[in-house]
């Protein structure tokens, strides 16, 4: 398997933002399909913290400065650098988190995508913007935007490299430096895509990556930022949210999600069918957007699932660094028994397996089947409380309108899949769901590749917007500059103080009839 080599593991880890690595407490890094030593990563402190922050604030300053367009052609230069490592890109987040080929490109794509995206949107973004003054040729209003200073980025291990440069790359580009925290299982897949951006002409100083412990690293994150981005657990994302609170600034959050799919009687149910393997079981379930919940119209319920069913036992599952596997492993021991759990308590109180349902030792020490399972009622775990793993349930409706119901009785909000008889009464039904994204004929991946267009959660699923505009103008402050010209407020001289302002008045009424007010 064409695992990175011991020397580039080694290259890698000095570039972590950690003081004297030589003498730090050091975590073993494993591949997650054999359990075999990686690398070895030095331990962030609380005074590495302080150390990137200090050298980022100095940073910032003069990367401002800049202009936009230079900003811009750094993040285009990483662009073409990913394309080019992109199979070595592959290979080190395979080997941290264990996923599929396939899902490891799609990474590497929706990395390639931010960056083209943003570095093509931020100058023109963040250019000042005209609007309308208070009063017309009196005022002259200009918007404009400045940096928040210093982002802190917390990422989860499940997509390490695109939810932690990833998020980063807007950040940047409007004018801030960055501090990430990695997640502590998969921190090199972060320092790989930091040191292409090194490469690509980004100041060192700017960015600065710190593993270590959350309670240590991200604490302190959360403490030094002027703006936190996070991606986890809603329970982790409220906890932070009040931190933030407390200092008043800004926070974006893409949290936990409990994602349905609906498939109404006269979709095309083979296409839905093999669309919902990839739904359910990419990354082995561990992805925020995929799906856990399959709600389908009666009359084609007992056809659709036999065909998900022979779909999902029809799908490869191994390690393979090629593209030889549609379904990988599992990342951890926790993530393994979380799945066990719910299995087991889903079968205990009736639910009947369909396929799947085993762990496979054989193949690697945490891949689990795909599993479908009917029968799931609200007493069971798996009905309303994430998996983040390969267990999805399928459940029969009468109608779209108890579909829509019950894809919405959940207090997640986060992504949904709609499959009908044409596209447009797939959007109709889409419109109806309460979900920061929807894909009308696909699971998830083109609502997340669409970088124009925002994404995130409602209800429980997050705060703020990752990609489209937001996503890059909420690491700014936008200040509004107004220039009174020729007169102000007080009244001309020899004009009553009351039929000045009856004046006013009448002005201010009439503005009604210009464009834009």
């Amino acid at each position: 398997m064409p695992v990175p080599t011991a020397a580039e593991f080694a290259r890698l880890t000095a570039l972590a933002a950690v003081h004297r690595p030589d003498q730090r407490d050091r975590v073993t890094i494993e591949e997650t399909f054999t359990g075999a030593p990686l690398g070895e990563i030095p331990v962030g402190t609380v005074a590495d913290v302080e150390a990137a922050f200090g050298r980022a604030r100095s940073a910032a300053s003069r990367w401002a400065a800049r202009p936009a367009r230079a900003r811009s052609a750094v993040i285009e230069r990483f662009r073409a650098l990913v394309v080019r490592h992109r199979a070595e890109l592959m290979d080190l987040v395979q080997a941290e988190t264990g996923k599929a080929r396939w899902a490891a490109q799609e990474e590497i794509m929706g990395l390639i995508f931010a960056a083209r995206y943003f570095s093509r949107v931020a100058p023109k973004l963040l250019a000042p913007q005209r609007v309308p003054g208070a009063f017309p040729l009196v005022n002259r209003a200009t918007v404009q935007h400045h940096p928040k200073g210093v982002v802190g980025v917390i990422a989860p291990w499940n997509y390490p490299m695109l939810l932690s440069i990833g998020d980063a790359l807007p950040a940047l580009l409007a004018g801030n430096a960055v501090v990430v925290k990695p997640d502590s299982s998969t921190p090199y897949s972060a320092l790989a895509a930091a040191d292409l951006l090194y490469r690509a002409g980004l100041p060192r100083d700017l960015l600065a990556v710190v593993p270590g412990p959350g309670a240590v690293v991200g604490t302190e994150i959360v403490e030094r930022c002027d703006y936190l981005m996070f991606t986890g657990s809603t329970a982790t994302g409220r906890e932070l949210a009040v931190r933030c609170g407390r200092r008043l600034i800004g926070f974006s959050a893409e949290l936990g999600g409990k994602n349905a799919m609906i498939v109404a009687a006269g979709a095309d149910l083979d296409r839905a069918a093999r669309a919902a393997v990839r739904a359910c079981f990419s990354n082995a379930g561990q992805l925020c957007i995929s799906i856990e919940r399959i709600y389908v119209e009666a009359a084609v319920a007992e056809e659709f699932t036999a065909k998900f069913v022979a779909a999902t036992e029809a799908a490869r599952l191994g390690p393979a660094y090629d593209f030889s596997t549609d379904i990988g492993s599992l990342i951890s021991a926790r993530q393994l028994e979380v799945v066990s759990a719910h299995l087991a308590d889903a079968t205990a109180k009736g639910a009947r397996v369909l396929t799947g349902g085993r762990a496979r030792p054989d193949l690697g020490p945490l891949f689990f089947e795909p599993t479908v399972l009917d029968g799931v009622n609200d007493d069971m775990t798996c009905a309303r409380v994430e998996t983040f793993g390969p267990l999805v349930a399928v459940y029969p409706v009468a109608d779209v309108d108890e579909a829509v119901r019950r894809a919405g009785d959940t207090e997640f909000g986060l992504n949904a899949s709609v499959w009908a008889a044409s596209p447009a009464e797939g959007e109709a039904i889409a419109r109806r769901l309460r979900t920061g994204t929807v894909c009308v004929d696909e699971g998830y991946a083109p609502a997340w590749g669409t970088t124009a267009a925002p994404m995130g959660g409602m209800g429980q699923s997050g705060v703020g917007r990752r990609h489209g505009p937001d996503g890059l103008l909420k690491y700014t402050e936008p200040q509004s500059v107004v220039i009174t010209r020729w007169m102000n407020l007080d009244a001309p001289p020899g004009v009553p103080p009351e039929l000045w302002q009856r004046a006013l008045m009448t002005l201010t009424r009439a503005l009604r009839f210009l464009p834009g007010r």
